[in-house]
């Protein structure tokens, strides 16, 4: 096993698992804070919503389309000037976090706004019927009700950060993608990529079976 593995520095590779972790965890918490509202929003504006505004939905769904369709090697090198300007640097942990989140968010928004649409129309009619205020419908009709798909979201959208937090090891942001692109690619050490990429599928996993069991338990609520 020595041999077979003989590149990999296992200090390094503890490191670089924290790091992916402090970055998961994170831009996770921040993605949802921002992707929640703009999911609610985009929802209510719709056509025939609570607030129907189609020239706000068009605008927020447009820079939401926007933000999607780059490309998050590209994000990460247009965001620099702007990452550099709130965290005070493009490098390491803190340096991916706000390019983490900016591809993120939107994609967590469209998923919000999918499962808002899932909840049956006639909870929502009843729920104004009995006098309730539009934010009273969202708070104890909207989001209890689509809280399953919500929470499906968040496993979507964790599995994809593990896949961003990949590709920003290209700029240095550390974290098992920044190993195995230094080690395992620029250098040849096959082990160290295989190891890295096995990490990496065991914390997918990881993230998908809470995921469904989250799901599963606030379904049968």
């Amino acid at each position: 096993m020595e041999t077979l593995l003989a590149n990999v520095d296992w200090g390094d590779i503890a490191r670089a698992t924290a790091e992916t972790l402090w970055m998961l965890g994170f831009s996770l918490v921040l993605t949802v804070l921002f992707g929640l509202p703009i999911g609610v929003l985009l929802y209510l504006t719709g056509k025939e919503r609570l607030l129907a505004q189609p020239v706000v939905h068009g605008l927020l769904s447009a820079v939401v389309n926007l933000l999607r369709s780059v490309p998050f090697v590209i994000l990460l090198i247009v965001m620099i000037p702007f990452t550099v300007a709130v965290v005070g640097t493009s490098l390491g942990v803190a340096g991916a976090i706000p390019p983490l989140v900016a591809g993120a968010a939107p994609f967590f928004a469209r998923l919000v706004e999918s499962a808002l649409r899932e909840v049956d129309r006639g909870v929502i009619e009843a729920t104004q019927a009995m006098g309730a205020t539009t934010g009273q419908t969202v708070f104890r009709t909207l989001l209890p009700e689509a809280l399953p798909g919500i929470l499906a979201g968040v496993t979507v959208t964790a599995v994809a950060l593990v896949s961003y937090t990949a590709m920003a090891g290209v700029v240095g942001a550390g974290g098992l993608g920044d190993l195995a692109i230094r080690f395992g690619y620029q250098r040849f050490q096959t082990d160290v990529m295989v190891v890295t990429v096995a990490l990496m599928l065991v914390l997918v996993q990881a993230l998908q079976i809470i995921g469904d069991r989250l799901v599963a338990h606030f379904s049968r609520r």
